[in-house]
C-alpha cells in the first residue's frame, strides 16, 4: 500500500483526528510502519484515552480501505491527500490543513488563483440577497472562483448565482459527500458535482454532525484569498469563517447593513473592526489586482 492510501486508511480510523494524525506523521512521515506497530507503541505515540485508542487500533487492523476506495471510485469520488503534489497551495499554508479531501466534480478548480469565499446568514433579508445578486455576477464575469459552504441562505444563493452566470464554484460540505446536508440543497449539490466542485474532509459515508460545520469553515477561508461576508448575526457560524480568515492572513470584506437589522449586526461589527466595506464588485477587484 502506498503512503497516500495509508493516509486515507488512517483517516477512516475512529479516534484519528487531526492532532492524532499529525503525531503519527511526525514520527513516521511516510507511514511505513503504520501496520507493524504494537498497541503499546501506539500508546506512546498518539494522544488518545484508552477507549479511543482501542477503537483506533481495531479499525487500523480491520478496515478494508481498498474496498472503500473502489466504492468511492464507483461514485466518482476522488481523494486528495497532503502527500499529493496537486494539494492546493493556499490551503496547505493554514495551521491545520485537512489531511484528506474527498471530492466530486471539477478537481482542476483547486488550481484557480482568483478564489473568493462568500458566506452569510441562513436567513437572509431581501436586501442581502439583492446585494449579492448585484455584486456577484460582475465578479463571475471577472473570472473569480466562488467558494462557499452549500448551506441554506447566502451560501446556496452564492453557488446558484455563480452557476446561473456560467461561473466556477466550489462547495465545502460539513459532512460526507454521500449524505448531503441540508436536504433542501441536494439538487444544488448534484448540479455542483457536474458543473463545479463539491468537497469535504469528512469520509464520504459519514453523516453530518454539529461539530463538523465550524471545523469546515477553516477550509472555506483556507481555499480563498479573501472572504466576503453578506449579512451575519452578532454570534454566528459566518463570523467563525471570518475569524478563521483573519487567522490565516486572508482579506475580509463585508457588506454594510441596516443598523436595525439583526442580520447586519455581525457585518457592521466586522467593518468597525477593520474589514473592508464593500459597495460594489470593484471594491474587491481592486484588492485582488494588488495580489498578482
Amino acid at each position: 500500500m502506498n503512503p497516500k492510501d495509508k493516509l486515507i486508511h488512517l483517516h477512516h480510523c475512529r479516534g484519528a483526528g487531526w492532532k492524532t494524525i499529525q503525531a503519527i506523521v511526525q514520527v513516521d512521515p511516510l507511514l511505513s510502519s503504520l501496520f507493524t506497530k504494537s498497541y503499546a507503541e501506539w500508546k506512546d505515540i498518539v494522544p488518545l484515552p484508552s477507549n479511543k485508542l482501542q477503537m483506533f487500533f481495531r479499525d487500523l487492523h480491520s478496515l478494508s480501505i481498498m474496498e472503500k476506495l473502489r466504492r468511492y471510485e464507483e461514485c466518482h469520488i476522488q481523494c486528495l491527500t497532503m502527500f499529493d503534489e496537486e494539494y492546493p497551495y493556499l490551503l496547505q499554508q493554514i495551521f491545520d490543513p485537512p489531511w484528506v479531501l474527498y471530492m466530486i466534480g471539477r478537481k482542476e478548480l483547486l488550481k484557480e488563483q482568483n478564489t473568493l469565499a462568500i458566506v452569510g446568514t441562513r436567513t437572509p433579508t431581501t436586501y442581502g440577497l439583492g446585494a449579492l445578486k448585484t455584486i456577484l455576477p460582475k465578479l463571475v464575469e471577472k473570472n473569480f472562483t466562488i467558494i462557499s459552504g452549500v448551506a441554506a441562505g447566502i451560501d446556496a444563493a452564492a453557488h446558484m448565482v455563480t452557476l446561473n452566470e456560467g461561473g466556477k464554484t466550489i462547495g465545502v460540505l460539513g459532512g460526507g459527500l454521500m449524505h448531503i446536508y441540508p436536504k433542501r440543497n441536494v439538487q444544488l449539490a448534484e448540479t455542483m458535482m457536474k458543473q463545479g466542485l463539491l468537497l469535504s474532509e469528512i469520509p464520504p459515508m459519514r453523516r453530518a454532525e454539529p461539530w463538523m460545520f465550524p471545523v469546515r469553515n477553516r477550509i472555506i477561508s483556507g481555499l480563498s484569498r479573501g472572504v466576503l461576508v453578506i449579512e451575519a448575526r452578532k454570534r454566528s457560524g459566518t463570523l467563525i469563517t471570518a475569524q478563521a480568515a483573519l487567522e490565516q492572513g486572508r482579506d475580509v470584506y463585508a457588506l454594510p447593513g441596516n443598523i436595525l437589522s439583526p442580520q447586519s449586526t455581525g457585518t457592521n461589527q466586522l467593518i468597525q473592526d477593520g474589514a473592508k466595506l464593500v459597495l460594489a464588485a470593484s471594491d474587491i477587484e481592486e484588492e485582488y489586482a494588488n495580489l498578482f
